[in-house]
């Protein structure tokens, strides 16, 4: 039972992500987007999937941290790909 429900805590968190992907390819802009924040959820990912290797708990739930952690990625990707044409990266960055 705890599998099934950090599974749907997993993906409770990984649906807004297609949305937000397909709302920056839409509008291509990432007004309003915190690039630290996405950075955060990146990092914590990463942290969920180690754990789980680390314990050597690689159920069904992992393949949808893997899924999350690749649309966090993309929508970062994204979020470069756009800022960078406003040539404001740099600035927020620092």
């Amino acid at each position: 039972m705890g599998e099934f429900l950090e599974m749907l805590m997993v993906i409770s968190f990984g649906i807004s992500w297609p949305i937000s992907i397909m709302k920056t390819l839409k509008s291509k802009s990432v007004e309003g987007k915190s690039i630290l924040f996405s950075i955060l959820i990146w990092i914590g990912y990463i942290f969920g999937t180690a754990s789980k290797i680390v314990r050597h708990s690689i159920t069904y739930v992992f393949f949808f941290y893997i899924a999350n952690l690749i649309f966090v990625s993309l929508d970062i990707l994204l979020y470069m790909r756009f800022k960078r044409k406003t040539g404001k990266i740099s600035a927020e960055m620092e």
